[in-house]
């Protein structure tokens, strides 16, 4: 028996925080839509890394200030951590989360597929069953007039001789683990490797950060950079830079996994042992055996699909989105790219995406947040800038609170006293730095940012500080 091709205004391969957002923002301009997911609604971002990381780390730190709570005048004796209950609280989150996604998807009346989609032509989705429990249990076909990739990106794994072995972690199974390694080396020190770093030290657990290029968090101002440094040797982290990984022993013994690591450092071959090896060296995209061929979909060299401004492809009703497309891969980012396709799904082509005013997090102790162009960025841009600092630990609020450590940056356009960017290393950087994001899409000046009143004491009268400093000099 044939079973009727199911058809569609909007199908989405994808259910991550790009593609459960363009489903539910079709839905609401009208559109008949189907989200294919081969595994978990949430995608990476909710299932294996942005929410089960801040999870986790969240548990780290009540640990982590109950071992320093007698300096504000809590006794706490016999203080221990159990990672099987933070664990499971992982997974409640998760699973709350998962679940909203599913009512929100029902609510707006979204038909979630679950399964495997393939690319038949550049209207038709072949689905197949997967490992997921919910996922259908025979192959079937839909048709859509518009069709938006949203299959995110998997952990790369370069050819380094044994970095392939199972018993090398990715971010996969770091986040999965019912045990967390009493040692690590973390092959790569950006983003996701200095969080897992922040997780691993805060517990006690003795890590080796290696990174091949000259400073971890490539890219991230180096007054911070330097900063998080000096709180990483107080956790006695071992952070080694411009060196080269060259091979990976990793043996699983009767009760643990021994790890050995080969470094070529200033052409000296060099071994580090831990428990476990981590790989955190970035994510390639997930478009492989996807049928993009088959649609006739352009793709760079190393596989993200090729977009405009309306995250069109080549093919006139392909759109694409989040990591596939190789832009930023951030889920905020994947999330505008969703509501920006989604309008141009129903034909409304009035906003363009614009990447120009990202925010970027990352999740240490204390946390950096940035936001536009840092000093080095906009000298290299050949603007003349000045530049306003200041220090976190003179701030009301965090001396009340016992913050020894953290820094404010906010660069201006000396020539317009436009705002530019800024960069903070300090507890809550991540949700302060969106004040700084608001300005710059605002077009504020540095001086229209000092007359905003900020409420005091709080953290982010630090960025009214260092942004003082400019209009003051």
């Amino acid at each position: 028996m044939t079973t009727e091709t199911k058809r569609y205004d909007v199908a989405i391969l994808g259910a991550g925080p790009g593609g459960y957002v363009c489903a539910l923002d079709c839905a609401r301009l009208g559109l008949k839509t189907a989200l294919i997911e081969a595994r978990e609604l949430g995608g990476t971002c909710l299932n294996r890394g942005c929410i089960p990381t801040k999870t986790l780390l969240h548990s780290a730190d009540v640990y982590r200030e109950t071992l320093e709570a007698a300096k504000f005048g809590v006794s706490a004796t016999d203080v221990s951590f159990d990672y099987s209950v933070a664990n499971a609280r992982r997974e409640k989150v998760v699973s709350q989360l998962r679940s909203g996604i599913k009512s929100l998807e029902k609510a707006a009346g979204v038909d979630v597929l679950f399964g495997r989609g393939v690319l038949t032509s550049a209207t038709t989705i072949r689905v197949e069953p997967t490992a997921s429990s919910e996922a259908d249990a025979a192959p079937f076909e839909i048709e859509a007039a518009k069709i938006v990739v949203a299959t995110g990106a998997n952990p790369s794994r370069p050819p380094i001789p044994g970095l392939d072995s199972p018993e090398v972690w990715t971010s996969d199974e770091m986040l999965t683990a019912s045990a967390l390694p009493e040692s690590a080396v973390i092959v790569g020190g950006g983003v996701i490797g200095v969080e897992f770093a922040t997780l691993l030290a805060a517990l006690g657990k003795k890590v080796t950060i290696l990174e091949g290029a000259p400073e971890i968090l490539f890219g991230v101002d180096p007054d911070l950079t330097k900063l998080l440094l000096r709180q990483f040797k107080k956790w006695k982290i071992d952070v080694k830079t411009g060196v080269k990984v060259t091979q990976i022993d990793a043996t699983a013994g009767e009760n643990a996994v021994e790890t050995v690591v080969s470094f070529e450092e200033k052409g000296e071959i060099k071994t580090v042992a831990a428990e476990r090896c981590v790989a955190c060296v970035g994510r390639s995209p997930a478009t492989r055996e996807l049928g993009l061929e088959a649609a006739g979909v352009a793709t760079t060299a190393r596989g993200f699909v090729e977009v405009d401004e309306f995250l069109r492809t080549n093919v006139p009703n392909i759109f694409a989105i989040g990591d596939a497309t190789g832009k930023i891969q951030l889920a905020h980012v994947a999330s505008e790219q969703a509501r920006i396709a989604a309008r141009a799904c129903a034909g409304k082509f009035d906003v363009a995406m614009n990447y120009d005013v990202v925010p970027s997090c990352v999740y240490s102790t204390p946390e950096i947040g940035s936001v536009g162009l840092s000093e080095r960025a906009a000298t290299e841009a050949g603007l003349t800038v000045e530049v306003g600092t200041f220090r976190v630990p003179a701030n009301g609020r965090a001396m009340s609170a016992g913050v020894d450590n953290g820094f404010v940056k906010v660069v201006s356009d000396a020539a317009t006293g436009k705002l530019l960017g800024a960069q903070m290393l300090a507890p809550r950087a991540t949700d302060m730095i969106a004040e700084v994001a608001v300005a710059l899409k605002a077009g504020l000046t540095v001086a229209d940012f000092v007359a905003t009143i900020h409420p005091h004491p709080t953290f982010c009268e630090a960025l009214q500080d260092a942004a003082r400093s400019i209009i003051e000099k």
